[in-house]
């Protein structure tokens, strides 16, 4: 398959979870794919379960300067981009009267400051006629308990991705979103403040309440990012699209 043949691909978190499995994807339909992790092991451990075409990147979201260099090791190696796709994010839980300044900085710097400042870098060097996807969540459409900093984050960056549509519509550059329900990814091993029988709980309660009964997987989340990059997705935009088996429809 060559869907994206030598089409440049850039994915932020893409050393594990649903950015690797999106990687792999782009890989497997010919993109060249440079993609960032904040740590250079797992970095490590995902380029050794890759093939074809790609860079690696030691980069960190929630910096504006590991931004930059992400976009500039993109465009050095392989030209301007095609796709871009902001998917690194951190999901922390607290009640309301228990967060701190730190807990609210980290997911606002990783979820949505972080994001902002890769578009920025990204956009002037963008082909015409690209693709902007970002990971938010069906998170901002429900009302959790003890997910009002993520829900909030999340919230935002979908009205971002929303003005980021109408600016960039005359270079004919789409902008979409994906908002996935509960997904089996390592995101949930890294739940801070949780017992490991509490995150344990919490995910049969999130899979009690998808119609299809079940977590997601991330290859289910890759097939769905590559459909809006695609010509196939040539008329979708400012969407965001719901893949969570139901549960913010019912």
């Amino acid at each position: 398959m060559s869907k994206f043949k030598n089409k440049v691909v850039v994915v932020t978190g893409g050393n594990s979870g649903i950015g690797l499995a999106t990687v792999q994807s782009f890989l497997n339909e010919g993109a060249k794919v440079v993609f960032s992790g904040r740590r250079q092991d797992a970095i490590n451990d995902a380029s050794q379960k890759l093939s074809g075409d790609f860079k690696a990147v030691l980069a960190d979201q929630a910096k504006p300067l590991d931004n930059k260099r992400l976009i500039e090791e993109a465009v050095t190696t392989y030209g301007k981009i095609d796709v871009l796709f902001a998917n690194a994010g951190v999901a922390q839980f607290a009640a309301s009267d228990q967060i701190t300044e730190e807990f609210f900085d980290n997911q606002f710097n990783i979820n949505i400051k972080g994001p902002a400042f890769l578009v920025k870098e990204a956009i002037p060097n963008l082909n015409d006629g690209g693709s902007i996807i970002f990971n938010t969540s069906i998170v901002h459409q429900k009302g959790f308990e003890g997910t009002g900093v993520y829900s909030a984050t999340k919230g935002a960056l979908r009205s971002y991705a929303r003005v980021l549509t109408s600016e960039l519509a005359p270079r004919n550059i789409r902008v979409n979103s994906i908002a996935p329900g509960p997904i089996e990814t390592p995101i949930y091993n890294k739940m801070d403040g949780m017992t490991d029988e509490q995150v344990q709980e919490m995910g049969t309660g999130f899979a009690q309440g998808v119609p299809l009964r079940r977590f997601g997987n991330s290859e289910e989340i890759a097939e769905a990012v590559l459909f809006l990059a695609s010509e196939d997705a040539s008329y979708v935009n400012g969407v965001e699209l719901e893949i969570d088996g139901g549960m913010s429809q019912i």
